[in-house]
Protein backbone atom coordinates (compact mmCIF):
# COMPACT_ATOMS: atom_id res chain seq x y z
CA UNK A 1 0.00 0.00 0.00
CA UNK A 2 2.90 2.38 0.30
CA UNK A 3 3.67 1.94 -3.09
CA UNK A 4 0.10 3.94 -4.07
CA UNK A 5 0.94 6.39 -1.35
CA UNK A 6 4.40 6.93 -3.20
CA UNK A 7 2.95 7.04 -6.80
CA UNK A 8 -0.31 9.59 -5.50
CA UNK A 9 2.80 11.71 -4.03
CA UNK A 10 4.62 11.90 -7.46
CA UNK A 11 1.57 12.79 -9.21
CA UNK A 12 0.78 16.05 -6.72
CA UNK A 13 4.51 16.90 -7.44
CA UNK A 14 4.14 16.73 -10.89
CA UNK A 15 0.97 18.37 -10.58
CA UNK A 16 2.32 20.86 -8.57
CA UNK A 17 5.05 21.72 -11.39
CA UNK A 18 2.65 22.12 -13.48
CA UNK A 19 0.66 24.69 -11.70
CA UNK A 20 3.86 26.72 -10.92
CA UNK A 21 4.25 27.29 -14.69
CA UNK A 22 0.75 27.83 -15.88
CA UNK A 23 0.97 30.34 -12.80
CA UNK A 24 3.89 31.77 -14.10
CA UNK A 25 2.62 32.66 -17.46
CA UNK A 26 -0.12 33.88 -16.18
CA UNK A 27 1.89 36.36 -14.46
CA UNK A 28 3.63 37.31 -17.47
CA UNK A 29 0.59 37.53 -20.06
CA UNK A 30 1.36 41.03 -20.79
CA UNK A 31 5.33 41.02 -20.67
CA UNK A 32 6.89 42.11 -24.08
CA UNK A 33 8.17 39.25 -26.02
CA UNK A 34 7.63 36.73 -22.79
CA UNK A 35 6.98 33.18 -24.32
CA UNK A 36 5.02 30.53 -22.83
CA UNK A 37 6.17 27.51 -20.92
CA UNK A 38 5.36 24.01 -22.65
CA UNK A 39 4.98 20.98 -19.76
CA UNK A 40 5.17 17.27 -20.58
CA UNK A 41 4.80 14.59 -17.82
CA UNK A 42 6.71 11.25 -18.17
CA UNK A 43 5.91 7.75 -16.05
CA UNK A 44 8.19 6.55 -13.17
CA UNK A 45 10.46 3.21 -13.18
CA UNK A 46 8.29 0.30 -13.22
CA UNK A 47 8.79 -2.61 -10.66
CA UNK A 48 7.18 -6.31 -10.63
CA UNK A 49 4.88 -6.55 -8.50
CA UNK A 50 5.66 -9.81 -5.74
CA UNK A 51 6.10 -13.23 -6.93
CA UNK A 52 4.33 -16.88 -8.72
CA UNK A 53 1.31 -15.65 -10.51
CA UNK A 54 1.39 -11.88 -10.58
CA UNK A 55 5.61 -11.55 -10.91
CA UNK A 56 4.86 -10.55 -14.24
CA UNK A 57 2.44 -7.91 -13.31
CA UNK A 58 4.30 -4.30 -12.96
CA UNK A 59 3.21 -1.46 -10.67
CA UNK A 60 4.29 1.65 -11.79
CA UNK A 61 5.70 4.56 -9.19
CA UNK A 62 3.55 7.35 -10.60
CA UNK A 63 4.36 10.19 -12.78
CA UNK A 64 6.65 13.18 -12.94
CA UNK A 65 6.33 16.63 -14.72
CA UNK A 66 9.22 18.28 -16.64
CA UNK A 67 10.10 21.40 -18.80
CA UNK A 68 9.94 21.21 -22.61
CA UNK A 69 11.33 24.51 -23.03
CA UNK A 70 9.66 27.34 -24.33
CA UNK A 71 7.27 27.80 -26.81
CA UNK A 72 8.39 30.06 -30.03
CA UNK A 73 5.08 31.27 -31.36
CA UNK A 74 5.20 34.86 -33.14
CA UNK A 75 3.61 37.54 -30.34
CA UNK A 76 1.04 39.14 -31.70
CA UNK A 77 2.47 43.05 -32.61
CA UNK A 78 1.62 46.28 -31.01
CA UNK A 79 1.68 49.53 -32.78
CA UNK A 80 3.73 52.73 -30.43
CA UNK A 81 5.01 54.88 -32.53
CA UNK A 82 7.71 54.97 -29.94
CA UNK A 83 11.35 55.23 -31.91
CA UNK A 84 12.98 52.83 -29.57
CA UNK A 85 10.35 50.12 -29.25
CA UNK A 86 11.29 47.32 -31.69
CA UNK A 87 9.89 44.16 -32.44
CA UNK A 88 11.40 40.68 -34.27
CA UNK A 89 9.38 39.17 -37.34
CA UNK A 90 10.76 35.89 -37.93
CA UNK A 91 13.11 33.32 -35.66
CA UNK A 92 15.79 35.35 -33.66
CA UNK A 93 16.76 37.51 -30.34
CA UNK A 94 17.88 40.62 -29.50
CA UNK A 95 21.51 39.90 -28.01
CA UNK A 96 22.37 41.80 -24.74
CA UNK A 97 25.17 41.61 -21.80
CA UNK A 98 23.21 39.81 -18.97
CA UNK A 99 24.31 41.33 -15.29
CA UNK A 100 26.36 37.88 -14.84
CA UNK A 101 28.82 39.72 -17.69
CA UNK A 102 27.57 36.68 -20.22
CA UNK A 103 25.52 37.07 -23.22
CA UNK A 104 21.91 36.46 -22.83
CA UNK A 105 19.03 36.78 -25.32
CA UNK A 106 15.90 38.83 -25.45
CA UNK A 107 12.54 39.10 -27.33
CA UNK A 108 11.94 42.14 -25.66
CA UNK A 109 12.65 45.41 -27.53
CA UNK A 110 11.30 47.91 -25.25
CA UNK A 111 14.31 49.98 -25.40
CA UNK A 112 15.53 52.92 -23.76
CA UNK A 113 18.63 55.10 -23.01
CA UNK A 114 21.12 54.82 -19.37
CA UNK A 115 22.69 57.72 -18.10
CA UNK A 116 25.85 57.76 -20.74
CA UNK A 117 23.21 57.71 -23.51
CA UNK A 118 23.63 53.42 -24.27
CA UNK A 119 20.44 51.53 -25.27
CA UNK A 120 19.25 49.54 -22.94
CA UNK A 121 16.50 47.24 -22.26
CA UNK A 122 13.20 47.75 -20.22
CA UNK A 123 15.31 45.20 -17.69
CA UNK A 124 18.31 47.99 -17.57
CA UNK A 125 20.72 45.51 -19.85
CA UNK A 126 23.04 46.37 -22.10
CA UNK A 127 22.65 45.52 -25.98
CA UNK A 128 25.87 43.57 -26.69
CA UNK A 129 27.28 45.28 -28.83
CA UNK A 130 26.56 48.77 -26.86
CA UNK A 131 25.07 51.63 -29.22
CA UNK A 132 25.92 54.59 -27.62
CA UNK A 133 23.42 57.39 -28.93
CA UNK A 134 25.21 61.17 -29.69
CA UNK A 135 24.83 63.56 -26.77
CA UNK A 136 21.86 65.86 -27.99
CA UNK A 137 20.23 63.87 -30.32
CA UNK A 138 16.35 63.69 -30.39
CA UNK A 139 15.08 60.24 -29.83
CA UNK A 140 12.69 60.92 -32.72
CA UNK A 141 15.72 61.43 -34.84
CA UNK A 142 17.06 57.71 -34.47
CA UNK A 143 15.80 55.46 -37.13
CA UNK A 144 15.97 51.60 -37.02
CA UNK A 145 16.14 49.62 -40.30
CA UNK A 146 15.07 46.11 -40.87
CA UNK A 147 18.50 44.88 -40.57
CA UNK A 148 19.23 46.44 -36.96
CA UNK A 149 21.03 49.05 -38.00
CA UNK A 150 21.02 52.34 -35.92
CA UNK A 151 21.14 56.13 -37.33
CA UNK A 152 21.15 59.66 -35.87
CA UNK A 153 20.43 62.36 -38.53
CA UNK A 154 21.65 59.93 -40.93
CA UNK A 155 24.97 58.62 -39.52
CA UNK A 156 25.16 55.68 -38.36
CA UNK A 157 25.93 54.95 -34.65
CA UNK A 158 25.60 51.18 -34.55
CA UNK A 159 23.68 47.86 -35.42
CA UNK A 160 21.28 45.64 -33.10
CA UNK A 161 22.75 42.41 -33.09
CA UNK A 162 20.45 39.61 -33.92
CA UNK A 163 21.15 35.99 -33.06
CA UNK A 164 19.11 32.81 -32.74
CA UNK A 165 20.45 28.85 -31.82
CA UNK A 166 19.61 25.89 -33.57
CA UNK A 167 17.04 24.58 -30.86
CA UNK A 168 15.44 27.44 -29.68
CA UNK A 169 12.67 25.85 -27.95
CA UNK A 170 15.58 24.25 -24.90
CA UNK A 171 16.66 27.57 -23.85
CA UNK A 172 16.43 28.27 -20.58
CA UNK A 173 14.58 31.50 -18.76
CA UNK A 174 16.90 33.70 -17.25
CA UNK A 175 16.34 37.20 -15.31
CA UNK A 176 15.20 40.08 -16.93
CA UNK A 177 12.85 38.49 -19.51
CA UNK A 178 16.05 37.36 -21.17
CA UNK A 179 17.36 33.72 -22.65
CA UNK A 180 20.41 31.61 -21.84
CA UNK A 181 21.88 28.92 -24.02
CA UNK A 182 22.83 25.73 -22.72
CA UNK A 183 23.81 22.24 -24.21
CA UNK A 184 20.69 21.10 -25.55
CA UNK A 185 19.86 24.82 -27.20
CA UNK A 186 23.59 24.81 -28.42
CA UNK A 187 25.56 28.23 -28.84
CA UNK A 188 23.99 31.45 -30.29
CA UNK A 189 24.79 32.23 -34.28
CA UNK A 190 23.77 35.18 -36.29
CA UNK A 191 20.07 35.21 -36.81
CA UNK A 192 18.79 33.86 -40.67
CA UNK A 193 18.18 36.93 -42.58
CA UNK A 194 15.11 36.61 -42.93
CA UNK A 195 14.86 38.29 -39.80
CA UNK A 196 13.79 41.35 -39.64
CA UNK A 197 12.94 44.47 -36.99
CA UNK A 198 10.13 46.80 -37.07
CA UNK A 199 10.76 49.78 -35.38
CA UNK A 200 8.12 51.32 -33.82
CA UNK A 201 5.98 48.86 -32.64
CA UNK A 202 6.37 45.37 -29.43
CA UNK A 203 5.67 42.05 -29.69
CA UNK A 204 2.75 40.85 -27.31
CA UNK A 205 3.53 38.25 -24.66
CA UNK A 206 2.26 34.80 -26.96
CA UNK A 207 0.60 33.28 -23.38
CA UNK A 208 -2.83 32.70 -24.52
CA UNK A 209 -5.15 33.45 -21.32
CA UNK A 210 -7.76 30.45 -22.34
CA UNK A 211 -5.53 28.22 -22.18
CA UNK A 212 -3.55 28.76 -19.29
CA UNK A 213 -6.56 29.42 -17.32
CA UNK A 214 -7.79 25.91 -18.46
CA UNK A 215 -4.22 24.22 -17.71
CA UNK A 216 -4.08 25.93 -14.46
CA UNK A 217 -7.58 24.68 -13.49
CA UNK A 218 -6.67 21.03 -14.79
CA UNK A 219 -3.75 21.38 -12.66
CA UNK A 220 -5.09 21.88 -9.40
CA UNK A 221 -8.05 18.90 -9.98
CA UNK A 222 -5.33 17.08 -10.52
CA UNK A 223 -3.27 17.69 -7.64
CA UNK A 224 -7.00 17.09 -5.52
CA UNK A 225 -7.42 13.86 -6.97
CA UNK A 226 -3.84 12.52 -6.33
CA UNK A 227 -4.26 14.10 -2.87
CA UNK A 228 -7.54 12.10 -2.52
CA UNK A 229 -5.71 8.96 -3.48
CA UNK A 230 -3.22 9.16 -0.18
CA UNK A 231 -6.47 9.87 1.99
CA UNK A 232 -8.06 6.73 0.44
CA UNK A 233 -5.02 4.66 0.92
CA UNK A 234 -4.27 5.97 4.37
CA UNK A 235 -8.10 4.98 5.17
CA UNK A 236 -7.10 1.57 3.74
CA UNK A 237 -3.79 1.10 5.62
CA UNK A 238 -6.09 1.58 8.64
CA UNK A 239 -8.66 -1.18 8.21
CA UNK A 240 -5.85 -3.59 7.25
CA UNK A 241 -4.29 -2.53 10.86
CA UNK A 242 -7.53 -2.75 12.35
CA UNK A 243 -7.78 -6.72 10.99
CA UNK A 244 -4.02 -7.91 11.98
CA UNK A 245 -5.12 -6.87 15.71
Amino acid sequence: MLQGMYSAAAGMAAQQQRIDAAANDLANTSTTGYKHVRVAFRDLAYTASGTGGTRDVLIGGGSAAGLMGRSLEQGALQLTGEPLDVSLQGHGFLAVKGRDGQVAMTRDGQLGTDERGRLVTSGGLLLDPPITVPAGSDKAQLKIARDGTVTAKGVRIGALRLVTVPNPSALEGGADNTFKTNAASGPAAAAPRTTTVTQGSLESSNVDLGDAMVGMMEAQRGFELASKAIQYQDQLMEIANGIKR
